[in-house]
């Protein structure tokens, strides 16, 4: 395919995902339950958290995250007591246990408390060009209280090599406006242009197969080689594309 014809291909393929029947079955329609902006973006973040394994799987635990923060997470999160937190002491999802849970809870209260919240960490430090560095950032300042080594695998950090999927797959759900009800676009102090797409086996298979994508692993170097390459078909909201990535990879096998 020309260039011209891979961009009428994946526009087409954007149309056919990127509407609100993809909620059904994808993670996002955990914030969806909330119309508040903090309880929608962290509900965001926690999801995203455990965005990784079989869907329904990701799906039922985190209802189960949000069960357990008495469906209502910004006020769990800035009010709870030390003993609510027992609460969460048979929480797991593959390696993110209650341990994880309980810190990342302490965590998020810390950053709305003392930074303004998720936003204004992620806007004190992305550009017009990348929010990679950003993440990099809020890994500094989500690990400042103390914590248990363990814990820290669950924040990627691209600068350390990691193509940071979740936290990327997060942020198109906040800045992103999308116009079709799916992704939320409440966080306007970032723009849809520095976004990445969420790498993963899926997109990245199928970004290899249309030649966009050539690095065989799929960590920072290949995320901002598949940077360059969406930004050519549309700079102004590259990661639209990940809905045709993923949709083309999950939905039909490409």
């Amino acid at each position: 395919m020309t260039q011209s014809e891979l961009k009428d291909f994946l526009d087409a393929k954007v149309v056919q995902y990127n509407n609100l029947k993809f909620i059904e079955s994808d993670p996002i329609q955990i914030p969806h339950q909330f119309s508040l902006k903090e309880d929608i973006e962290i509900s965001a973040f926690l999801t995203a958290t455990i965005a990784w394994g079989n869907r329904k799987m990701i799906i039922r635990n985190a209802h189960k995250m949000i069960e357990l923060l008495d469906n209502s997470p910004y006020d769990f999160i800035l009010n709870h007591q030390p003993k609510q937190l027992k609460s969460l002491e048979n929480f797991v999802h593959r390696t993110f246990n209650s341990t994880d849970f309980t810190y990342f809870i302490k965590a998020l209260q810390h950053i709305y408390k003392n930074h303004n919240g998720l936003e204004a960490v992620f806007s004190a430090y992305a550009d017009t060009t990348s929010t990679q560095a950003a993440i990099h950032q809020l890994k500094k300042v989500f690990f400042e209280l103390e914590h248990p080594q363990r814990t820290q695998k669950h924040i990627s950090d691209p600068l350390k090599g990691s193509a940071a999927k979740r936290i990327n797959m997060f942020l198109r759900w906040m800045v992103r406006k999308d116009n079709a009800g799916v992704d939320f676009g409440i966080w306007e102090s970032l723009s849809p242009s520095s976004l990445s797409c969420p790498l993963d086996v899926h997109s990245g298979n199928v970004a290899r197969k249309l030649g966009l994508l050539s690095r065989k692993q799929n960590d920072a170097k290949a995320l901002a080689e598949l940077d360059i390459n969406l930004r050519k078909l549309d700079a102004n909201d590259p990661v639209k594309y990940d809905f045709a990535l993923f949709g083309l990879g999950v939905f039909e096998k490409f």
